[in-house]
């Protein structure tokens, strides 16, 4: 009956069907090589670092998006995560898994979210976007990470302040051991990720892999 009174349309381009269409999930925007080694930002030639992650220590292996964060993904992404439109998670997996390889890991686990953020939303965007990872994958799925205190929103702050504010921001449940994929819905800094991997790997996991459905590109980020 709701589906007959609020007939489901696609946030991009307005289609009734779905929440996305196919035509508008294949031409979401593609993160394609050559690619940083290291973060995962678009270059101009493979290379192991890019302009955008020399000189800092990342404390993840490697870190893989899917897609490039331009306005039809940040309509998705804002729908996603605060209109509660919680099955674009399984959306957002499916795009992950055809364009980002698996990673080889033992399980996956996902940034924990500000426990006033999940009361707010209902539901935490990271968590649900690992699980759907988790099945498609193959992989258990584990909530490793425990968020040590509120936290300021990381949105307008500095590059600088965005690290200062997440240092010390998670830490781990138990020991870990092995490899592990760290699964978030966006990657902006890479602030966020890197001390969530600090935190990780600091229990014991011998590797983090960070896998995101999103990436902002900032300009000038080639090498």
């Amino acid at each position: 009956m709701l589906e007959l009174l609020l007939p489901r349309r696609c946030l991009v381009c307005g289609a009734s069907g779905s929440q996305l269409c196919a035509s508008c999930r294949d031409g979401l925007p593609p993160l394609a090589p050559p690619l940083c080694e290291l973060c995962g930002a678009p270059t101009a030639w493979p290379v192991g670092r890019c302009r955008e992650c020399t000189g800092r220590r990342l404390e993840f292996a490697r870190a893989r998006a899917a897609v490039a964060y331009d306005e039809s993904v940040r309509q998705l992404v804002a729908a996603w995560k605060e209109r509660g439109l919680r099955r674009l998670a399984e959306d957002a997996a499916e795009v992950v898994t055809a364009r980002v390889p698996r990673p080889d890991a033992s399980a996956l686990t996902f940034v924990p979210a500000d426990r006033r953020r999940r009361a707010e939303r209902g539901h935490h965007p990271a968590e649900r976007l690992a699980r759907a990872l988790a099945v498609a994958w193959q992989l258990p799925c584990e909530p490793l990470l425990l968020r040590s205190g509120p936290a300021q929103r990381q949105r307008g702050l500095s590059l600088v302040d965005r690290r200062r504010n997440v240092r010390g921001a998670f830490v781990p449940r138990h020991p870990v051991s092995d490899s592990v994929v760290l699964v978030d819905d966006v990657y902006t800094s890479g602030a966020t990720v890197s001390a969530a991997a600090g935190a990780l790997r600091a229990a014991g996991a011998h590797r983090v892999d960070v896998v995101t459905f999103a990436r902002t590109i900032r300009l000038g980020h080639a090498t």
